[in-house]
């Protein structure tokens, strides 16, 4: 499925302290084509510090030294991306409610099929892997938007609100043909190509518009 040699693809991290489960759990997972790494507890999973790499966490609830939603608060915290699939033998809709308010991509419990569980890391990989390449594109843009002269900027602001060349000339007391030079070069330096484009970015890079 993923080129193994690539230090960017995704790795499964299973949290449990039942080593028959992590060894099941693993098993599975290697057999469709993941990387998986296995962590006894909360507590070694932190200190390995294993959270580069893209993909997802299959987190136990109840473990010893830390619960799995301990654990989630914690890598909120820090700002850990990755998605985390809680799975328990002990869970309740409540318990459930909570972890996905919390920010959990989905809480299965014990005993979860293969393919349900196959399923559910396969979205939380996705979300994931579309999570970090939106802000490796929002990192591009903010770098290219340094780029831009001040006046570069403005007329981008008023092109992406949907302004015309006529009223952003009008604006500026320049002329039309001055206003699509301006935002000609933008488009180049940005590598846009409409003020859909521009807004859709500027909103993401949390840059105001």
């Amino acid at each position: 499925m993923f080129d193994a040699r690539n230090s960017n693809k995704p790795l499964v991290r299973v949290i449990d302290d039942d080593d028959a489960m992590r060894n099941s759990w693993s098993f599975i997972i290697e057999g469709e084509g993941w990387d998986v790494a296995t962590y006894p507890d909360a507590l070694t999973f932190l200190s390995m510090g294993n959270w580069q790499r893209p993909g997802c966490i299959l987190l136990d609830v109840r473990m010893p030294h830390m619960s799995g939603l301990e654990l989630q608060f914690k890598l909120r915290e820090i700002g850990c991306d990755l998605p985390i699939i809680f799975i328990s033998g002990h869970g309740d809709i409540d318990m459930a409610v909570h972890t996905l308010k919390h920010g959990a991509m989905d809480f299965l419990t014990k005993p979860v099929s293969d393919q349900r569980l196959l399923e559910a890391i396969e979205a939380a990989v996705s979300r994931n892997l579309a999570h970090r390449r939106n802000n490796e594109q929002v990192a591009n843009f903010r770098a290219r938007l340094e780029q831009l002269t001040q006046r570069e900027r403005e007329v981008i602001r008023m092109v992406a609100h949907g302004y015309s060349n006529k009223e952003v000339a009008r604006e500026f007391g320049i002329s039309e043909k001055t206003v699509q030079v301006h935002r000609g070069s933008a488009y180049r330096k940005l590598n846009i190509h409409n003020a859909a484009e521009i807004a859709r970015l500027l909103i993401m890079s949390g840059d105001p518009i």
